[in-house]
């Protein structure tokens, strides 16, 4: 390939077509259904379907087809399917590109000049909601194709699937990719722009993710509440309660999970690979969080920290109800509490037994015989890659020194793409390149959102070289080996990222 041109035909591409899309793709509020559960009747997802699909469309991408699929009751899917430059429908080796169209909701805490819906460009930074987790895949995966094809260069058929569901854990997709088995046909190479990266100067991969085990836990003591002066010290808070039973499962003073179900041995790779992105990464590791003045990460060492956030269970708590806010806070003591609990996994743990342990810990023997329930909402299992291919190892560290001038790195990321354990179910022998742009600071999911626009435009030059690397190595019969094709295995439980 022609670096130089490839280079600028994608800068060119996303300076005067993909951002300007991404602009207005912002200022579309499609939230997820688990967090919109009108969505049909605010008609905000089917705006942003729309604006992705007619985009497409106009895109001058030989033979290409553009679909929007629909199943009855559920968020609609955008399915492209790309010939390749030899030839042969479904049954032709084929690249599988994926990403969503689906936000994460508001949250609070946004600088006042931005806001979830107001994209603004400051620098080489776009702000708001959904630009780089994940608006941008269906634009980046079409431009690495129109690079390829401006330059007369091969590839292999490629599909791209875009879903709306992902942040509300892709309970649609399973049944979208059962519906399309056939049109899909057999990946040998999954390319997912979904995913995070360790600094803006070189192609990170994803090598694993966690799976998750959430849902809401709550204490009841009481039937009402009642004065505090009277009943403290007679009727044990519901806090305490609380306390305690989480007590059960973390260790206050360290953070570990004391639950041995949801531990697994680290593999040796993915251990030597955390040492390696974190002598590359240094304090980036956990200096990239915005912490308070004076606080201090969980550890010190480095890697440590690296395989704490991809290879251990960890628990968070989002949420919580039973609270008055503090200027409504009388002397009561209050009659429950609950909090949504967020155990993060794994990538090996099995999601269900994890999910079970956990609830069995929470309910079992409660303190004082309060009245203890825990509503299991997610059980999902996360993914480790299989052994990366020498031709696609290859290909990934030559993309990356064009790209970004520097060698490819790899490490595990700590949340989960329920659509990559579904993909490993489908095509055991399918290759993964799991990569994207959500870097330091880029706060995905929370306030100040961004997409760094010369790393998108990067991951998408990346994605071109590797794409037509891969049509080099399946024309010497080094891509075969896929598993079984989409149909031929159940899709488990899958939660949400």
């Amino acid at each position: 390939m022609d670096h130089a041109r490839t280079q600028s035909f994608v800068g060119q591409m996303w300076d005067d077509d993909i951002v300007p899309r991404l602009v207005e793709y912002i200022r579309i509020p499609n939230k997820s259904p688990m967090f919109d559960a009108d969505w049909v009747k605010h008609g905000y997802m089917e705006d942003a379907t729309q604006l992705l699909a007619n985009w497409a469309k106009k895109q001058p991408v030989k033979g290409m087809t553009v679909e929007i699929v629909r199943l009855e009751g559920r968020t609609p899917l955008i399915f492209i399917e790309v010939p390749g430059t030899d030839g042969g429908g479904a049954e032709a080796d084929t690249v599988l590109l994926y990403g969503h169209l689906d936000k994460q909701p508001e949250m609070t805490g946004w600088d006042p000049d931005l806001g979830p819906w107001v994209p603004v460009i400051k620098g080489d930074k776009l702000f708001g909601r959904g630009g780089a987790d994940d608006g941008y895949a269906l634009f980046g995966s079409l431009a690495a194709i129109q690079a390829l094809q401006d330059q007369g260069k091969p590839h292999c058929r490629a599909v791209i699937l875009i879903e709306a569901c992902e942040e509300s854990g892709s309970y649609d997709l399973p049944f979208y990719v059962d519906h399309l088995a056939a049109r899909i046909g057999k990946p040998s190479l999954v390319v997912c722009l979904d995913s995070g990266c360790g600094n803006y100067d070189q192609l990170w991969c994803t090598t694993s993710l966690r799976g998750l085990a959430g849902g809401n836990l709550r204490v009841d003591v009481l039937d009402e509440g009642v004065h505090s002066g009277d009943a403290s010290g007679v009727v044990p808070s519901s806090f305490r309660v609380l306390r305690q039973l989480l007590a059960r499962i973390e260790d206050i003073e360290t953070g570990r999970v004391t639950l041995d179900a949801l531990h697994v041995a680290i593999p040796p790779e993915r251990i030597e690979q955390a040492k390696k992105a974190a002598a590359v990464l240094g304090d980036e590791v956990y200096s990239k969080f915005p912490f308070v003045k004076g606080m201090q990460p969980a550890l010190d060492d480095l890697a440590e920290l690296v395989l704490n956030r991809t290879w251990r269970p960890a628990l968070s708590v989002t949420g919580q109800e039973g609270w008055p806010s503090l200027s409504n806070a009388g002397n009561v003591l209050r009659p429950f509490t609950a909090v949504k609990l967020s155990m993060r996994l794994p990538p090996t743990a099995d999601g269900k037994t994890a999910g079970h342990a956990l609830r069995d810990a929470l309910i079992q023997s409660p303190p004082y015989g309060a009245k203890v329930s825990f509503d299991l909402e997610k059980s999902s299992t996360g993914w480790n890659a299989p052994a990366m291919s020498p031709w696609l190892s290859h290909a990934i560290d030559h993309a990356s020194k064009h790209a970004f001038g520097a060698p490819a790195m790899y490490m595990g990321e700590g949340g989960t793409i329920p659509f990559m354990g579904m993909l490993g179910e489908k095509f055991p022998g399918a290759q993964f390149m799991i990569t994207g742009v959500l870097g330091p600071h880029s706060n995905a999911h929370g306030p100040n959102e961004f997409l760094h626009i010369p790393t998108g435009k990067r991951v998408t030059q990346a994605v071109a070289q590797v794409i037509a690397e891969h049509y080099e190595a399946s024309q010497k019969g080094l891509t075969r080996g896929v598993g079984v094709a989409a149909g031929g295995a159940e899709f488990g439980d899958h939660g949400c990222c």
